[in-house]
């Protein structure tokens, strides 16, 4: 969530510079009997809030869906090593009980 602010702060203060710089005029007076005006503009391009909207939702929903991957992945391989513990550990068992019965005397 941090990085998605840090990202999107800076965003919102270039688009409120960009919208509040788009004309200048300059006035300069040469003489008394007449003033020569200069005008400068500036073309800023246009910005699709609904395409941006649009691009965030499925950003979002991206991240989302990765993480939701990302902890059934997690859960997946703890249930994996459970039950890899489990065999392992009735494996030893069923050995550690057939070295027994062989291992057996006749006074035991």
């Amino acid at each position: 969530m941090r990085t998605k602010t840090t990202l999107i702060a800076p965003a919102a203060l270039l688009l409120v510079l960009a919208v509040g710089c788009t004309q200048k005029t300059e006035s300069v007076s040469t003489d008394t009997s007449s003033t020569e005006t200069t005008t400068y503009s500036a073309t800023m391009p246009q910005v699709d809030t609904a395409a941006t909207a649009a691009a965030m939702d499925s950003a979002r929903d991206a991240a989302n869906t990765a993480g939701t991957a990302v902890q059934d992945a997690a859960h997946a391989t703890a249930t994996a090593a459970k039950d890899a513990a489990h065999a392992t550990g009735t494996a030893m068992e069923t050995a550690g009980q057939k070295i027994q019965d062989k291992t057996k005397t006749d006074g035991q």
